[in-house]
Formats: C-alpha cells, structure tokens, sequence
C-alpha cells in the first residue's frame, strides 16, 4: 500500500514527452508514455533503419543474452534532479508500458544484472547526456505485437535503463519499430572504366567517432597480446592513431582505457595484466601520440567481461584485448 502511494505521489504530475507518432499509430493509439515533472530532454538520436542488441538476460558465463531487433530505432534521454530514487521512476514508466500492452522480457538491477560487465556490454548513450553510476541503476526490456501493411507478426520493442548520479537521476529509452521508410532504389549497374577515380578509403577517426557515439564503447583494433604478454607491437601503436585523431578532433573528450584478459591464470593476477596492458596504451598515447594524459583514464577487468568462449584458442584471442569506452565529450 505504502509502496502504490508513493508511486501514485510521483506519477500524479507528470509531463507528456510523447513517444514517437510511429509508435503511438501502430498500438493503436495509445497514451502517450509519461516523464516524471522535471524530467529535462539530453538527446535524441533517429536512425531510419538499423540493428539494435536489445539485452534479454543477465551478465553470465556467456557474456550478456542478446536479442537483434532490426528496425527504425529511436534512442533519447532525459534527466532528472530532486530525490526520486531510481526504482521510483523505473516503476512509474514500467507501469505505462504494461498498460500499453507491453510485455516485460527481463528487468534487473545492478548486482542481478551483473554490474560493470553489464553495463560495459550494452549500449549506453555516452556522457553528459547519458550517465551510468555502477553502483545503483536498473534495466528493463519489453516488447508488444504490432501490426502493419507488410509485416503480421511484426513486434516493438522498448529498453530502458535508469540510474542516479549524484544529485540526478538519469533515464534512457531505446525504441525499436518497424521500418518506416521504404527501401533505397538501387543504382544501375556500371562497370569501373579505366578512368575511374579511387575509392576513397574511410577515415579511422571518423569511424571510430560514430562507433564511440553509437556503442559508447570500442574494441581497439590492432591492439593484440599473447597470454601473459603486456609489450604493444609497433603496428599495435601505429592502429592507436585512429585513437588519437579522434581525441585531437574532440578536444574536451574524456575516455577510459580498459585492459581484458582470456581465463589462463588466476583473477589476481590477470586483473594485473589488464591494468598494464591498458597502462601501455595510454602510456603509447601519451608519450608517441601527443595526447594530453589528463584525459585518459585505465582500468583492469581481468577475464571478468568475456566477449568470446576461452575455451577455445579463438576465442581467448578475442578476449586478450583493449577497449575505450568514451566518458565525456
């Protein structure tokens, strides 16, 4: 009882941040979903079509369970100052989505979720407009049927993550639906004449730009160890100016460097291994790459984040590596 008056108290002014006119068309017209009173707008980032890891389970031996949802996708997040804790605003949208005929496929809060390697393995909008304290956030996914002119089984989904920093609360919704757009008309067909000018080969700060923007977080390309091994090769060093084109570009941007390691050896002792590894790249950053050392952080995660089996020589490559993950821009 004391638990729905609370809920009711802070659900009984709210302001109408209304979700996206595809969404309310395809359920039907449904009420719009509510903010808490306060709830200020960071971002929103529209893709027309694309490819979304909607997690469904918990950080286990396997990494996080995941679910590709392709789809028009909608990322937005607002944040909130005062007191409400973070359950209190996960329930009053929680409740909304239920009512709009969602069904929850899988909530957790931080220690059930799987705390740092759950939060480093999902996307998150990078900061300021999206901020993530790992000691104190909560996850939901859902998804509800819907119908429309080419698909009779088609479903929408919603994934919210919400987490208090300081003195704010901050939310994140990620929505996939049906495409929107009809398909791009394809080009005729030609054949490369003598003359044609170059492909233009892409720009590695560019790329890793986009993919800091969208992931929140990027597996260093080039950056590989033998077990037990922290020396960076110089081609390792030479894929790190990718890196440091990106930091020269976003000159206030801030990032965490952290280290990973396949299962060979104890927890101790790989904890350690990562923490030089990531040391070193920093270390290659600073001292060959000109960037400002104030601006990178380390961080040791051992063989706690897996991205592939260690039971296989593969996979344990896949795993002995380095990740950035971009803090502040």
């Amino acid at each position: 009882m004391i638990r729905q008056l609370a809920v009711w108290a802070l659900g009984s002014c709210l302001i109408l941040p209304p979700l996206p006119l595809w969404a309310q068309a395809q359920s039907g017209e449904a009420a719009p979903l509510r903010l808490p009173d306060g709830a200020i707008e960071r971002s929103q980032r529209e893709t027309a079509l694309g490819t979304y890891a909607l997690p469904v389970g918990a950080f286990g031996a396997g990494g996080i369970p995941l679910r590709l949802q392709e789809g028009h996708i909608l990322r937005r997040t607002w944040h909130l100052s005062g007191d409400a804790t973070v359950l209190q605003v996960l329930d009053v949208l929680r409740s909304q989505l239920v009512q709009q005929g969602y069904e929850i496929l899988f909530q957790c809060e931080t220690r059930q979720c799987g705390g740092f390697d759950f939060r480093f393995g999902i996307e998150v909008v990078p900061a300021p407009d999206m901020v993530v304290s790992l000691s104190d956030y909560h996850f939901l996914a859902a998804q509800k049927p819907v119908i429309t002119e080419i698909e009779s089984d088609a479903v929408q989904t919603v994934s919210l993550l919400v987490s208090r920093s300081g003195s704010a609360t901050y939310i994140q919704m990620i929505e996939v639906g049906p495409q929107r757009q009809p398909q791009l008309a394809l080009a005729p067909a030609e054949t490369p004449s003598a003359g044609s000018p170059p492909v233009q080969k892409s720009n590695p700060a560019s790329d890793l730009k986009d993919l800091l923007e969208q992931q929140g977080h990027v597996v260093l390309d080039g950056v590989v160890f033998e077990t037990g091994a922290e020396t960076l090769s110089p081609e390792a060093i030479t894929s790190l100016r990718g890196l440091a084109g990106f930091m020269e570009e976003q000159s206030k941007a801030q990032v965490l460097i952290v280290g990973h390691t396949d299962s060979v050896g104890g927890l101790e002792d790989n904890t350690s291994l990562s923490l030089r590894r990531a040391q070193m790249v920093k270390d290659a950053l600073v001292s060959a790459l000109g960037v400002a050392e104030g601006r990178i952080s380390i961080a040791g995660a051992g063989y706690m984040a897996p991205i592939a089996s260690n039971l296989t020589a593969a996979g344990r490559e896949k795993n002995r590596r380095v990740e950035v993950v971009l803090l502040a821009r």
